[in-house]
């Protein structure tokens, strides 16, 4: 493995990530703390509006507070915003450029329908956009590729949350994630022996083999889903995700053929934590029996952390590292993302309709 190959320096950002999630916890209570917000009984819904690492920010929302939150949580990856979208809804708009096309039409369309909306970004137009209609824009801590700012975007939106009242405890949450992603990376980052490290190992392990990851619920699903995307956009490989329960209702039927050619392709990884309701251990242990056979080998990767957030971040802290090692191993350099670069040019040539 050879890190001369890591051009943008895209491992240090990874390893930053414990600072700057405690940086963007404690510059979102410094610009909120004398912004006048709205009151909680004013709300009937969120959405988060977003694509790609600012996008999974809104999903990391949903899965860790729609338990204790009143009212529903809707992450939407679209260009135009649905109709329940009005003046009772509070929207978080996120995008780290604040120069993503998609973010920026379902923003305006925000504004447009009289929606209470927080900006989060590190500027660019959706900032512009904010301050034109008089909204609240929240700046994001500068410096950071997109894909490796989720702290500083998830921070503002729980900051905010508990501000207006309707997350309680969301200071110790945030700190209990700080302290887990420091662990984490004790145990992650390049200096920690192979035989020591548990990234690497996994790395080691997944090989040129295509991984499908499993989660249990919805702390599952979300970290199972960013393990994906930083496989497809660090390591440039293919990986797939789904979720327990709702793959025990269709993927389950797919391992019935081709085992002869599924056995010596894909990996299965369950990421596995401590919220999981207790209904889903018998559904990943009768799964894992049904398609073992059918895999190379099966990986369990288990959650350490204090609180939901924590959690859910470990897991996805792991599968930041892994990719990384995994585009190492391979000499893919981690941080270029041509193929995305290609498609912004190619769209911007278009004309806009």
């Amino acid at each position: 493995m050879s890190e001369a190959l890591d051009s943008l320096d895209f491992l240090g950002a990874v390893e930053g990530l414990p600072e700057q999630l405690s940086e963007a916890h404690a510059r979102a209570n410094d610009q909120l703390a004398s912004t006048p917000l709205l009151s909680a009984d004013e709300i009937r819904n969120i959405a988060v509006l977003g694509m790609g690492g600012s996008g999974i920010s809104g999903d990391v929302l949903s899965a860790v507070a729609s338990g204790a939150l009143p009212v529903p949580v809707n992450v939407l990856k679209q260009i135009r915003v649905p109709g329940f979208v009005g003046p009772a809804t509070l929207v978080f708009a996120v995008s780290y450029s604040g120069n993503t096309e998609e973010t920026l039409s379902m923003a305006s369309g925000a504004l447009q329908a009289g929606a209470r909306v927080v900006a989060i970004s590190n500027g660019g137009e959706l900032a512009r956009l904010a301050t034109e209609h008089g909204a609240i824009h929240v700046r994001a801590p500068e410096g950071y590729l997109p894909r490796a700012a989720l702290g500083a975007l998830i921070a503002p939106m729980f900051v905010c949350l508990g501000k207006i009242g309707m997350l309680e405890e969301v200071d110790d949450m945030l700190h209990g994630a700080v302290a887990q992603l420091g662990a984490r990376r004790d145990e992650c980052k390049p200096d920690v022996p192979p035989a020591k490290n548990v990234a690497r190992e996994l790395a080691r392990r997944i090989g040129r083999t295509i991984p499908l990851i499993y989660g249990g619920g919805a702390l599952g699903n979300v970290a199972a889903m960013r393990w994906k995307c930083d496989v497809n956009e660090n390591a440039k490989a293919p990986a797939f995700w789904s979720m327990h329960p709702e793959l025990d209702h269709n993927e389950i039927c797919g391992w019935g053929q081709h085992g002869d050619v599924t056995r010596q392709v894909f990996t299965l990884l369950e990421l596995r934590h401590s919220f999981e309701h207790e209904r889903l251990e018998p559904r990943f242990a009768f799964t894992r029996s049904l398609i073992e056979e059918a895999v190379v080998q099966v990986l369990e990767l288990r959650a350490a952390g204090a609180n939901r957030l924590a959690q859910v971040l470990d897991l996805m802290y792991v599968g930041d590292w892994t990719s990384c090692y995994l585009a190492l191993d391979n000499d893919v350099d981690p941080g270029p993302i041509d193929a995305i670069t290609r498609l912004k040019e190619a769209l911007a040539e278009e004309p806009s309709h």
